[in-house]
């Protein structure tokens, strides 16, 4: 064991969010802090491409974009090519607008003389009217200046991204990036490939961003959370530059990604690059491994973790049952270290429901751990992150707040829950009323009835701008089928209670559920429409249903009326399941129409047609009556 004093160093790896920090190191930081062990983070997704979008990064983006021959180059890098000179002029000042640092820029930007414009400005021309005037002015008015620069701005930095995943990786996405060689990869492979294979401009950035921070913060311990496939790539280079800087920094992989897929590890390649690997709510697993580190535990008694063992070069897993730490006790999450000054907000679509995920700096923090109600059968509700429900009181979370607040001096919070229970925000609501905090919060829920008219009254005083909530499949047999607890008309009256309280809500729907006909597809959308046309919801998405095995559809597959196909051996990663509907539907086809009907239906488009004139083939008329959602709302009480 080491000798050294730890020092624990916690990373966010790319690609996650460029508005705001992913949470968990700030939650591994806070606790660890209060458990007073020496802490850092770093936010190593943010500084990829800060370090990339910066006059010199794209100088280095040109030289690779001039290597290409003329019949590679696609409409983005081509326009790049032609207005090099633009970008490199342009770049750190739109960085440092998108920053807030220079609002003034807001006026040269949208006079459309100062940005270079690339393919991904064409969606503009979808909201020309019929005098040519003003693409934007439906969406912003004579006012909106700083919005309508915002959203240009986004623009032009997805034209950037095209032109780097083009032109020098061709994984690179702003949150996806490499996300296919992890994502319910059986073997370890693919990314023993890529990791092998020479490194791209991209990788180089991110080894030198590595090597910084090691000499910043000099290490014992750095942990990668890794909350999605599309960050566990650079999360592998980031260990791989480490481990070449000083074999003995010890590096441990946990997160949301593989408490998910990683539940089977068995692949000890992994092990060149992590020495642990840790499972679900990381305080326990990391409060043991430490120990271990100093030579208070032994390897036998570490908790849900994974390791190579050293005489027989095999993974194991250990797991000294131990509780774990209470909500209540986890401590209060810290920013500190991380450049909150230097975050992007960003304005991809122009719904002002839809923006809060991309746009301001939000402070995230978890009401309660877990799911409180744990029953839908499309969830993974057999794991920790959803199975164990344990909340807090609503003083230690307006305690939590309060002194967020302080240190990061911003009043925004996203609550991350997979639910929100209402029982405890009701109680938060009060506490923060009480406290006049001044807070504006948003986050997920359930669409349960509990949330009556006075109570989104209540949350609303409380701060409570938006939530967001499943509605899946918008059909009753199938939403008794998915165990969601809640009908269409419930969803109906609780949507528009929210919104008569000026709260945003988004749904999340979702097609291709097992037994789902095309019937019910056209029903589903029906519904849609009809909550969108009666102010009941303002945004929504629609997923395509994945069976994971995790899930009571997955464990269960003849409940569902679904065959499962067979998975390969696996070494790596293990979540995603294919399975065989006797329906036989094409979801996919389905699911493109579904897709650029609720776009238009955010953008208030054609909410008065027939939703069978979004499907570009012959489907049935619905069955649903026209009325269907107006006589639910006047039920109300």
């Amino acid at each position: 064991m080491s000798s050294l004093p730890l020092r624990v160093l916690s990373v966010i790896p790319p690609m996650t969010q460029l508005n705001t920090p992913y949470p968990s190191t700030a939650y591994l930081t806070g606790f660890l802090r209060s458990r007073e062990v020496t802490s850092f983070q770093e936010d190593l997704a943010l500084a990829l491409v800060l370090r990339l979008l910066s006059a010199d990064g794209l100088r280095a983006v040109a030289q690779r974009v001039a290597a290409l021959p003329a019949n590679k180059r696609t409409p983005a890098v081509q326009a790049f090519a032609e207005q090099e000179a633009r970008y490199l002029a342009t770049i750190d000042p739109v960085i440092a607008f998108l920053q807030g640092r220079d609002s003034t820029l807001a006026h040269r930007i949208v006079g459309r003389n100062f940005l270079p414009e690339g393919p991904r400005f064409s969606s503009l021309d979808v909201y020309l009217d019929e005098e040519g005037g003003d693409p934007l002015g439906w969406a912003f008015g004579a006012l909106g200046l700083h919005d309508r620069a915002k959203h240009l701005a986004t623009l032009y930095l997805n034209d950037l991204a095209d032109v780097l995943r083009d032109a020098v990786d061709s994984r690179f996405e702003f949150v996806r990036y490499a996300e296919s060689l992890a994502g319910s990869q059986p073997t370890f492979d693919p990314l023993a490939q890529a990791l092998a294979a020479p490194p791209t401009l991209v990788d180089d950035v991110l080894r030198n961003l590595t090597s910084e921070a090691l000499a910043r913060h000099a290490p014992t311990v750095v942990l990668l959370s890794v909350p999605f496939p599309g960050a566990v790539y650079a999360a592998f280079r980031i260990a791989q530059t480490i481990k070449a800087h000083d074999p003995g920094i010890v590096t441990v992989l946990g997160g949301g990604f593989v408490n998910t897929e990683l539940r089977e590890l068995k692949d000890p390649r992994v092990f060149d690059y992590f020495d642990y690997v840790t499972l679900d709510a990381g305080e326990r697993p990391l409060l043991s491994l430490l120990e271990h580190m100093q030579g208070k535990r032994s390897r036998q008694r570490l908790v849900r973790t994974f390791l190579r063992d050293a005489d027989t070069g095999a993974v194991r897993y250990v797991n000294m049952v131990e509780p774990d730490i209470a909500f209540a006790e986890v401590g209060t999450p810290t920013w500190d270290g991380l450049p909150l000054d230097r975050y992007l907000s960003l304005l991809d679509m122009l719904n002002p429901m839809n923006r809060l995920w991309s746009d301001g700096r939000w402070n995230k923090l978890t009401v309660a751990h877990g799911c409180y109600w744990k029953k839908c059968s499309f969830c993974d509700v057999s794991l920790d992150y959803i199975g164990r429900y344990e909340g807090a009181s609503a003083a230690v979370l307006a305690d939590r707040i309060e002194a967020i607040v302080r240190e990061t001096g911003q009043t925004g919070f996203h609550f991350v829950d997979e639910a929100a229970p209402p029982k405890s925000l009701k109680a938060l609501a009060t506490e923060l009323i009480a406290r006049n905090t001044g807070i504006s919060w948003w986050g997920n829920i359930r669409f349960e009835k509990t949330f009556s008219p006075e109570l989104c009254e209540l949350l609303a005083d409380s701060g409570c701008i938006a939530v967001s909530g499943g509605l899946e499949v918008a059909s009753d047999r199938l939403l008794n089928l998915m165990k969601k607890g809640v009908s269409v008309d419930q969803v109906a009256r609780v949507t528009r209670a929210f919104t008569d309280a000026g709260i945003l809500v988004h749904a999340y729907l979702m097609y291709g559920f097992p037994t789902q006909t095309v019937q019910d597809t056209v029903d589903a959308l029906e519904y849609v429409r009809q909550l969108f046309a009666n102010d009941c919801i303002q945004s929504g998405f629609f997923h395509r249903f994945a069976c994971t095995v995790h899930s009571p559809v997955g464990q269960n597959p003849e409940e569902y009326g679904v065959t499962l196909r067979p998975l390969p051996p696996i070494t790596f990663a293990k979540n995603d399941v294919g399975f065989d509907d006797p329906t036989g539907v094409d979801h996919d086809a389905l699911g493109r129409a579904l897709k650029k009907a609720i776009y238009n239906f955010m953008h208030g488009i054609g909410l008065d047609e027939d939703v069978r004139t979004w499907f570009p083939f012959k489907v049935p008329k619905t069955t649903v009556a026209k009325n269907r959602i107006s006589r639910a709302l006047s039920q109300r009480g």
